[in-house]
């Protein structure tokens, strides 16, 4: 209930805003606008103060809306009104019209961001566990524990950009996508994770494809999660971890006299006992661990039992295995919440455009494009989260929402702009019948699109992305 109250108020609040900048300055132009339109097919709600009124109504497909305004294209008008007519407005109040919708999606995303921003965001801290072996970040020098605190692109930096500072986790990896994206250079500056020491590393992310930049992306740079302590949490009784004699509390030092520094490493170490376990075994090999407890080292013998509940099986000690990572508090003031929403806005359009660019030419993985049931999905978990988050997310749609209707294709509102350039342009308005050949170009691509959109939601659902 949750993700479908979270997908009805992103496309509701999303979708409303959009065609009220259509709305709005279609009358500021002195335009009559007969219908204001959330959603398709059978009204399900009407509002109408006069006849000669605009009719607000609220259909039963939310998955889009529209402004119907007064043209001689769409029918007879009354001589009365053709003062009032969209087609016999000037150039640029057309295109204004039609930009406003994009332009009030984006407008709303600075001040959802910034709204994000002043109320706080909750983010695990840059600080990172082991990462892959073989990995560019392990080639890069990165290791456990190290906190990234902050970044700079080659690239900016030939154009006099200097260091950024990082924030969060999150704040990194979205650093890091949009340098893989370009493929370009990164500098990394990081310290231990109590901030002592400071060296600068390069990530070299010229090498990294593209067509990679995914969800998975810091598993195939090889970053590791973020960092926790190896200590042993709540243990279930009757479990390997409780028979060994493993309490709350206990740091592990060492598991068959590997030293253990931090929780995905214990994590991996239980796992793997099964590597080596015989066929139809349920106890594994047993590990001489070496645990620190009240200040004092103790020396215990951990059995793992075999977890074939999943595929390929794994050790498990029933215990909770490591500390959460460590949070911090991304929130801004007003004005610097105000400018960072701004600068959000800015980076995430231009990410979103690269990310077009390069899916079109093949660069990029088309799997990047996500439906209604990623949004839904999406949309339910950042609710969880907390109400900043959740306008972290409405802010990311009405993004895309406002580029996705800029791009030039016919049926959208960049692809009367592009009309309405070459009406400019060449001083006559481009004929009917290659508008109608357009029109049908541009449904093409976009059930295209909505295809493959569709595709990957399903594809994501039964786990083949």
């Amino acid at each position: 209930m949750t993700y479908l109250l979270g997908l009805i108020v992103t496309l509701g609040l999303l979708i409303v805003v959009h065609e009220y900048g259509h709305y709005r300055v279609a009358v500021a132009c002195g335009v009559k606008v007969q219908r204001f339109s959330v959603g398709f097919g059978r009204v399900l709600w009407r509002r109408q103060r006069s006849p000669e009124s605009t009719e607000f109504v609220v259909c039963a497909l939310p998955l889009g809306g529209y402004v119907r305004m007064l043209d001689e294209r769409e029918g007879n008008v009354p001589a009365t009104q053709l003062d009032q007519a969209f087609n016999r407005k000037t150039l640029w109040q057309r295109s204004a019209i039609v930009a406003a919708g994009p332009l009030a999606n984006l407008a709303l995303a600075v001040l959802l961001f910034a709204g994000a921003y002043w109320v706080g965001m909750q983010e695990p801290k840059a600080v990172l566990g082991p990462p892959v072996p073989g990995s560019l970040a392990e080639r890069a020098g990165l290791k456990s524990g190290d906190w990234v605190r902050a970044t700079s692109v080659l690239a900016d930096e030939r154009q006099g950009a200097g260091w950024r500072e990082v924030q969060s986790m999150n704040d990194l990896m979205w650093l890091l996508t949009q340098a893989a994206l370009q493929r370009e250079p990164v500098r990394l500056q990081v310290s231990d994770r109590d901030g002592r020491g400071s060296r600068t590393l390069l990530l070299d992310l010229a090498r990294f494809e593209p067509r990679d930049v995914d969800g998975a992306l810091a598993r195939k740079i090889g970053l590791g999660g973020p960092f926790g302590e190896p200590v042993i949490g709540r243990v279930k009784e009757g479990g390997p971890a409780l028979r060994a004699g493993l309490v709350e509390g206990d740091r592990v030092l060492s598991i068959d006299g590997q030293a253990v520094t931090d929780a995905q490493t214990l994590r991996e170490r239980i796992r793997a006992s099964a590597a080596a376990a015989p066929r139809g075994a349920s106890e594994l090999a047993a590990q001489r661990w070496v645990v620190e407890r009240a200040g004092r080292s103790l020396e215990l013998t951990v059995s793992p039992r075999l977890d074939t509940s999943v595929s390929p099986p794994v050790g498990r000690v029933d215990a909770y295995v490591g500390t959460p990572p460590a949070m911090v508090t991304v929130r801004h003031g007003p004005w610097d919440g105000v400018v960072g929403g701004f600068e959000r806005m800015w980076d995430t359009s231009l990410f979103t455009l690269k990310m077009l660019g390069r899916m079109l030419i093949g660069e990029a993985s088309i799997k990047n494009l996500s439906g209604p049931i990623s949004i839904a999905d999406y949309a339910g978990q950042s609710v969880q989260q907390g109400p900043a988050r959740f306008l972290e997310f409405l802010a990311i749609v009405s993004v895309s929402l406002g580029v996705l209707n800029l791009l030039p294709l016919p049926m959208l509102d960049g692809g009367h702009l592009m009309v309405y350039i070459f009406e400019g342009v060449t001083g006559r308005a481009l004929s009917e019948e290659w508008l109608a050949r357009l029109q049908r170009g541009g449904i093409a691509v976009l059930l295209m699109m909505m295809s493959v959109a569709l595709y990957n939601d399903v594809a994501r659902l039964l786990g083949l992305h």
